[in-house]
């Protein structure tokens, strides 16, 4: 696709598309010259034992000015070491800064996603769900510290204990699970990736722990359990990971610093990530190596979460207080999901633009959204979509 023919996205909406192997998608977004920008792209392959991945698969997504030019903060995601498909996010974003050189003006910009993919891995398109979020500016004059701290409290508490309370966790960003601290019982498959999300406010810190349950059976698979921590705009903090011989495992992220405006000034990307209060979403992964070893079934999980800190005030932005993240779960959103055609980009691609936030009823993880054939019109309204 060229940059002439890149679609519009809309500041704090959602859109789902595909993406083959090597190609370049362009889009294009209006942006102001006051408020920090944010696009996530989420690349979620097809499912199962069969499809094949390569440890550098992923995806790149990079925001740039007219002249081609980084705004400087490009993001990517790979598959690395667990080479099996799931789920991957990568972010890109627009800083404005006193004395920045790019992307400070208000205007145009494009977005531009990448995938790559190896000659021997599978060769089906990927799903691809996009959200472009702003942020405010700081008042002039608020003051604050402008250099990220160098210390904070990293001791882990000790764990919830107690009786689990029941949940299952979503299929994607978008129909998370919301948790409050405590002890949570869910149930995973190997190939699975559950999605939840936790609040957590300014000055607040987040403490995630994932217990995989016990099995007969009699085997190794390295890799086999994985935490991946993302904060509110869809940027990776931080991962834990284990192996699983059918003994209990227990694994999760490292401990995040609290929620803090400054520590977007560090160059350490599990601390600049804990720049933002809302949603921080945990993405726990089953390889599906664990059936062939220990069956296909379902597998124990638990979850341990701790938020320590009282929420303090937020910064003094210009504007409205973001509170990224919607935290409502339920059915908010359901009705005002839309389905637009978009011409010029690209045969038989279509963008599912969510106004609200998407709540998908199906749980099935193997299924992916079927787009509509070029020059279909689709209906003005849909339903929620299946699951990934």
């Amino acid at each position: 696709m060229a940059s002439t023919e890149a679609a519009q996205l809309k500041d704090g909406a959602v859109y789902r598309s595909s993406i083959g192997p090597g190609a370049r998608l362009y889009y294009q977004v209006a942006l102001d010259a006051t408020s920090d920008a944010y696009v996530s792209a989420v690349a979620v392959p097809k499912l199962g034992p069969q499809v094949k991945v390569d440890y550098t698969d992923g995806i790149k997504v990079t925001l740039q000015d007219l002249q081609g030019d980084s705004c400087g903060n490009d993001g990517d995601a790979v598959f690395g070491s667990a080479e099996y498909p799931r789920p991957i996010a990568a972010q890109a974003g627009r800083r404005i800064k006193k004395d920045g050189l790019y992307c400070q003006a208000a205007g145009p910009y494009y977005v531009l996603i990448e995938r790559t993919t190896k000659a021997a891995a599978a060769q089906e398109d990927w799903g691809l769900e996009i959200r472009v979020d702003s942020e405010p500016g700081l008042k002039a004059g608020s003051g604050g510290p402008t250099a990220a701290p160098t210390s904070w409290p990293s001791a882990s508490p000790v764990p919830p204990t107690g009786t689990a309370d029941r949940t299952e966790g979503g299929t994607g960003f978008n129909d998370a699970t919301v948790l409050k601290p405590g002890v949570w019982d869910d149930r995973i498959t190997p190939g699975q990736t559950r999605f939840y999300r936790v609040p957590v406010g300014w000055g607040q810190q987040l403490f995630a722990g994932a217990d995989l349950g016990s099995s007969s059976g009699d085997g190794f698979v390295a890799s086999a359990f994985a935490v991946q921590l993302y904060n509110p705009v869809r940027s990776a903090i931080t991962e834990g990971s284990t192996a699983y011989d059918g003994k209990p495992k227990s694994t999760g992220p490292d401990p995040m610093p609290p929620v803090a405006y400054k520590n977007r000034y560090s160059v350490r990307g599990d601390v600049s990530g804990a720049g933002i209060a809302g949603d921080y979403y945990l993405a726990v992964t089953l390889s599906p190596d664990v059936a062939k070893a220990f069956g296909e079934k379902q597998y124990g999980l638990t979850l341990r979460l701790s938020v320590k800190g009282e929420e303090s005030p937020p910064p003094a932005y210009t504007g409205a207080t973001p509170r990224f993240g919607t935290s409502g779960g339920g059915d908010a959103g359901r009705s005002s999901m839309k389905l637009v055609g978009v011409a010029g980009i690209g045969a038989g691609t279509v963008l599912v633009l969510v106004l609200g936030v998407w709540t998908l009823i199906a749980r099935r993880r193997t299924g992916m959204m079927a787009a509509p054939g070029a020059g279909q019109q689709p209906p003005a309204q849909y339903g929620p979509p299946p699951a990934w």
